[in-house]
């Protein structure tokens, strides 16, 4: 029997990738995120799958008080911020289509987001900014580089230190402005949406976290704390700061439809 104390925890949304196992066609997110968001935010996650099927995202809206987009394998098409194609690039179009729609829909009506490696690049371009389709070709530091060799709990170690900008939401739940993080990707932020604010940088100069303007929760992590959250505080406290943003959203929003 499931434990009562789940029975009242806000859904959060879990934007899904979409990829092939032989001929399977499957839409799937880590575990690491899953245990994350219930062990750290304490909400309960359902999955949302990613497909070009999907005509309107305002039912999903309806039924979530926060959506959580993790990373993925793909990268993000390069004709959504106008780039270069890249015919050997791996990308999700599938779930560009319904990651991209969930998250304006989200900032539009104020609800709690976490973006982290590539939802911060869905983030950059939801918004309008555009991305580097290999940083380390675009002369950045080989520290961002995921080594696939590695074990995978090697792998998901920290990688390198961001400094926090002072009086951000980020610095306020580190206590201080230079944590280490364990950032891996290959696409990067080039031009910065203009609704977004950077809230971290690698030693690069590489913008490696922001928020969204005007909106109490919607922050982008570059790094992956999901990976961490049982052992960095950071890690930890973003999750329970994302936890709490959902259960006060779901909480305003059922009184709203009480007085209705």
């Amino acid at each position: 029997m499931m434990h009562d104390a789940n029975r009242n925890r806000p859904l959060v949304g879990v934007v899904c990738d979409r990829f092939f196992i032989g001929e399977h066609d499957l839409h799937s997110a880590k575990h690491s995120y899953v245990r994350a968001l219930m062990a750290g935010s304490r909400v309960s996650p359902v999955l949302i799958p990613a497909s070009q099927d999907i005509d309107s995202i305002e039912g999903y809206l309806d039924g979530v008080s926060g959506l959580l987009f993790p990373g993925g394998a793909s990268n993000v098409e390069a004709r959504r911020y106008g780039g270069p194609v890249d015919a050997d690039m791996l990308v999700d179009p599938d779930r560009d289509h319904v990651a991209l729609e969930l998250m304006r829909g989200a900032a539009a009506r104020g609800m709690p987001f976490l973006a982290i490696c590539r939802g911060f690049q869905e983030m950059n371009v939801a918004f309008g900014g555009t991305l580097h389709a290999d940083i380390h070709a675009s002369g950045h530091s080989a520290d961002h580089l995921e080594d696939l060799d590695e074990d995978l709990h090697i792998r998901y170690r920290y990688r390198h230190d961001v400094e926090l900008v002072a009086m951000g939401a980020l610095s306020a739940l580190a206590g201080g402005q230079r944590v280490r993080v364990n950032s891996l990707h290959r696409q990067g932020v080039a031009a910065l949406a203009p609704s977004l604010t950077v809230e971290a940088r690698a030693p690069d100069g590489l913008i490696e976290a922001y928020r969204l303007n005007g909106h109490d929760f919607a922050l982008g992590v570059q790094w992956h704390p999901e990976a961490m959250m049982e052992s960095d505080a950071l890690s930890r406290a973003l999750f329970e700061a994302f936890g709490a943003s959902c259960r006060l959203y779901a909480a305003l929003h059922a009184a709203a439809h009480h007085e209705s």
